[in-house]
């Protein structure tokens, strides 16, 4: 038994980081989870991980969970992912929008089929899924919406640092849209009891997908652990909407303000 004792969860890019890390947390505090993502079989990608090595790590710990083969630049994987949730478990209560697709390439080399996808990934499925359960959460008065940003959202600052030249301007433009559509969304349905949050880590997370793009390394001591933003994510998942809602939150400060409101 835990916080989320009876909750189902759908956790989106979840074969591996930090969307692993949130669905095999979720699942420990008792949420039946639904763990999407594209790569069924470790052949079919350049990094580590799949569906079902985080549906095998939580049954492994004695959770709850099943595989869902999504591809979320997809229409119709998106509503067949919340069909199988609702099939299999009930009723959506947490909407964790992890997935993404990633190309560090500079404005005047972007392909405009990269553009699409990651903007059909990164902003398009998380409004997508959203429309998919917020009448279920409106209707129980009660639901969690989580979508998980960077630090990539927030403006360069003058003179530019030596991240300006890594092709980021894309990827961080996708951040700020989703963020602006996190307050939108929250202030939507505040008096639906339904909260909505965005959360970025503190540092570069180690991860397969960050390591393949040499943004920190295995040995980083400046990098923070998946498990933090697991820790960060649970925090959002299950406290009431009028307490925490429409926040641009960052992984390490939120807990600090968490675990000092309880002494």
């Amino acid at each position: 038994m835990g916080v989320l004792a009876g909750k189902v969860a759908v956790v989106t890019g979840a074969s591996r980081g930090i969307g692993a890390a949130i669905a095999v947390r979720l699942a420990a505090e008792g949420a039946k989870v639904v763990v999407a993502a594209r790569t069924v079989e470790a052949s079919r990608s350049p990094l580590e991980g799949t569906i079902g090595d985080t549906v095998a790590r939580i049954e492994a710990a004695g959770g709850t969970a099943f595989p869902q083969a999504t591809d979320l630049s997809r229409e119709q994987d998106r509503e067949a992912l919340i069909r199988a949730a609702e099939e299999r478990y009930g009723p959506v209560d947490i909407l964790v929008n992890n997935a993404a697709v990633t190309y560090f390439t500079p404005v005047s080399e972007f392909t405009e089929r990269r553009y699409d996808l990651m903007f059909e990934v990164q902003v398009n499925a998380p409004f997508h899924l959203a429309q998919l359960v917020i009448p279920g959460m409106r209707e129980r008065r009660t639901g969690w919406i989580l979508n998980i940003s960077s630090v990539a959202a927030r403006h360069p600052t003058f003179p530019p640092g030596s991240w300006a030249g890594r092709g980021s301007t894309v990827y961080g433009m996708c951040k700020a849209a989703l963020e602006r559509f996190t307050t939108g969304l929250a202030a939507e349905l505040y008096a639906d009891n339904v909260a909505v949050n965005a959360l970025s880590p503190n540092r570069v997370v180690p991860t397969p997908g960050t390591l393949f793009h040499g943004l920190t390394t295995d040995d980083d001591p400046n990098a923070e652990p998946p498990t933090v933003m697991a820790d960060a994510a649970l925090a959002l998942c299950h406290r009431p909407a009028a307490e925490l809602t429409g926040r641009i939150a960052y992984s390490q400060d939120l807990l600090t303000e968490l675990q000092d409101r309880a002494l």
